[in-house]
């Protein structure tokens, strides 16, 4: 007897489609615009364990030697927010470009430098290179792919390339000076920027700005006269510490400049930052967010730096070399931090991933003179790592989420200075708070230092555990169908 026959169920409509795949175009322009923006976050730190040859080799004083680092920062701090603007202006393609030709050139000047004016005024253009070229690369990137999982999974690669150019930058420039020399830190990037120069005009496409508004030049002249004096006051608060004079006179001006700008910006007919989007809360809270997490993980290598190197007896290189694990770690989480915000929200991405950093981050007050902690320091980074990409991901979704394309510009820029800002500030902080501890102590020895990194680490946790919970407070969960928290 044969089966009665049924006829086959319907295909019923499944809601669950295919996640949308790049084209081959985008693969091609993610590629390069990457590869633009792991040259610049390698620009960062490639100096740092060098900077001692670099003096004896051109003559630098102990006290000016930090100036190779601060005219850096001051300059890409001090300008990104008004470069990210006139990204949008002129178009972000022919800054983005422009910037590399700076930046390679600029390089090959450090390269040969023979005076510390020559190097310094290197760095100085390298700064303003890197002030042009990120944000505009940015929004290049959020411009190429459309608000929803290609662009987080986008921006997930970019801040994992990003995070890992840091941690490559110190390897890379031990190797450097080791193998070769100093000079190749910057040679380094000569033949990379020629290469994005010569791609970039047939690879990336950029919409034109309709019309060629005025540019704000009160709104310019504030705020970048603002960060410039407030990252200045930052560094020389890491040099001569919190209370003299230039650095107080420093951090009053700055304060004083940027609270100008935001009136300036208010009556302004065309501002440089429409008020509107400061009042937005995914742009306070994202940026809020992005602040923590460049402030606590980049202050939390030089604490580490200074374990491994004044507690452990660690060269240079080595030092370097053990903070492989923790780019391995942002990697991971870069990969992983588009995929989150895809399928938990913004909100959430950013929680967990303050929670895992504050607690990976709080294992390490359990570190000892021992050189068998090495291991319980390379295992929190390399979570800690994770969760801090997590945290920096969901920044830069929420922070250039809900905007038109001709203000992505802007809304990379903001995102820009803060990264910069958080990266200049977190040094100093956590470098007063540990010198804080030594000096009660009286004890600058391994175990003085390690009392005062033990002490400031403390804090670091505390401080990505708040930021993180008034994250998750103050940001509205993510609206269905739409890709913006507002």
């Amino acid at each position: 007897m044969s089966a009665p026959s049924q006829t086959p169920p319907r295909a019923t409509a499944v809601t669950t489609s295919a996640p949308p795949r790049m084209t081959g175009r985008q693969k091609l322009v993610l590629a390069l615009l990457l590869g633009a923006q792991f040259m610049i976050a390698v620009d960062f730190s490639i100096l740092n364990v060098a900077l001692p040859v670099v003096g004896e080799g051109l003559g630098f004083s102990l006290p000016d030697l930090q100036w190779i680092a601060t005219s850096f920062a001051l300059a890409a701090a001090g300008f990104t927010l008004l470069f990210g603007r006139i990204a949008d202006l002129v178009g972000r393609k022919r800054l983005f470009v422009g910037g590399m030709v700076v930046l390679g050139l600029s390089s090959a000047l450090g390269g040969l430098a023979t005076s510390p004016e020559i190097l310094l005024t290197a760095r100085v253009l390298q700064g303003l290179a890197t002030a042009a070229v990120t944000p505009a690369g940015l929004a290049l990137l959020t411009t190429a792919f459309k608000e929803g999982p290609l662009r987080e999974r986008a921006l997930g690669l970019n801040g994992a390339l990003m995070s890992a150019g840091f941690t490559a930058g110190a390897i890379l420039g031990g190797l450097l000076t080791d193998l070769l020399s100093w000079r190749w830190a910057f040679f380094v990037n000569v033949p990379v920027a020629a290469l994005v120069v010569a791609l970039a005009p047939s690879v990336i496409t950029d919409s034109r700005p309709a019309g060629r508004p005025r540019l704000d030049v009160p709104g310019a002249a504030t705020v970048t006269g603002g960060l410039l004096l407030l990252v200045y006051g930052l560094t020389q608060a890491g040099a001569t510490g919190w209370t003299t004079p230039t650095t107080l006179a420093a951090l009053i001006a700055g304060t004083a400049l940027l609270i100008a700008f935001w009136f300036v910006e208010k009556k302004a007919a065309a501002p440089l930052v429409p008020v509107r989007i400061l009042k937005r809360r995914s742009v306070i809270w994202g940026n809020a967010t992005g602040l923590i997490a460049f402030v606590t993980e980049t202050s939390l290598v030089f604490l580490l730096t200074l374990y491994l190197q004044e507690v452990l007896g660690y060269s240079p290189l080595a030092t370097g070399l053990a903070f492989g694990v923790l780019g391995i770690g942002t990697v991971i989480g870069g990969t992983l931090g588009g995929r989150a915000v895809g399928r938990f929200g913004n909100r959430t991405t950013i929680v967990a991933g303050g929670i895992v950093q504050a607690v990976a981050t709080l294992s390490l007050v359990a570190l000892g003179t021992s050189g068998a902690w090495i291991w319980l320091l390379l295992a929190a980074t390399f979570i800690g790592g994770i969760g801090n990409m997590l945290m920096i991901v969901g920044f830069m979704v929420t922070a250039t989420s809900g905007l038109p394309d001709d203000e992505q510009g802007l809304a990379t820029g903001l995102a820009t200075m803060t990264q910069q800002v958080g990266i200049t500030m977190g040094i100093p902080v956590m470098s007063a708070i540990a010198t804080a501890r030594m000096s009660a102590l009286g004890d600058a020895g391994p175990e003085g230092v390690l009392s005062g990194v033990s002490v400031a680490i403390l804090v670091n946790s505390a401080l990505v555990l708040a930021g993180a919970l008034l994250a998750g407070a103050f940001l509205r969960p993510r609206r269905e169908g739409s890709g913006a928290q507002r």
